[in-house]
């Protein structure tokens, strides 16, 4: 009976330590620093040369709450969501694994624990760039929506989220690139997506090569 019990306990230990490995809480986002809003909106650009670096975590936390963090008590996020379905789901592929974002909790929960950066998109870029952002638009928050209006609100809330990453590497310096082309099959069953979660966009990130 001891046994059993020492067991059972080691047991329970264990499986928390898995669930705190599987996961990341991230430090707290960075509300008061960067530039103006209309200096970030004079600098905003596109590029497709990344430095190979990785992203220091703080780099990371403020990033993703400025694309779709919660900003508010009640849940509402950074980004508008149309009746505040929040369809969009943003995963982060780095060089450790793929991430998808969990605002409430402003934590990155383990998907896949391999570099699947390669697969983000057809440019040879993605796969050395420190990350790559992902836009999973889940198609079950909006069924009682036409096919029609599911395809705008995933593009709508994918440009808004990306927009404010845009925004957020143009006040800290970053590099950043919005893309479409993706094999998106290839992605989606690394991912281990369902087939009512449809890939919109892919966003690269990481400092400028110099």
């Amino acid at each position: 009976m001891y046994r059993m019990l020492v067991l059972l306990i080691s047991l329970v230990a264990f499986s928390g330590l898995a669930e705190t490995l599987d996961s990341i809480s991230l430090p707290k986002p960075d509300r008061q620093g960067g530039k103006p809003l209309m200096q970030a909106l004079s600098n905003r650009s596109s590029a497709r040369e990344f430095a190979p670096d990785a992203l220091p975590e703080q780099v990371l936390s403020n990033m993703l709450w400025a694309g779709f963090g919660v900003n508010r008590p009640d849940g509402h996020r950074t980004a508008p969501s149309a009746m505040n379905r929040q369809t969009v789901d943003v995963y982060a592929l780095t060089a450790n694994g793929a991430y998808v974002y969990e605002g409430a909790g402003h934590r990155l929960r383990l998907v896949v624990g391999r570099d699947l950066r390669a697969l983000a998109g057809t440019q040879s870029f993605v796969a050395s760039a420190p990350v790559n952002l992902v836009y999973v638009s889940d198609y079950t928050k909006m069924a009682s929506s036409s096919d029609s209006d599911k395809l705008l609100f995933s593009g709508a809330e994918t440009g808004f989220i990306s927009q404010n990453v845009y925004l957020y590497c143009a006040s800290e310096g970053l590099a950043t690139v919005v893309r479409a082309s993706i094999d998106r099959a290839a992605l989606a069953a690394a991912l281990k997506l369902r087939p009512d979660q449809k890939i919109t966009l892919a966003q690269t990130v990481g400092r400028p090569r110099k």
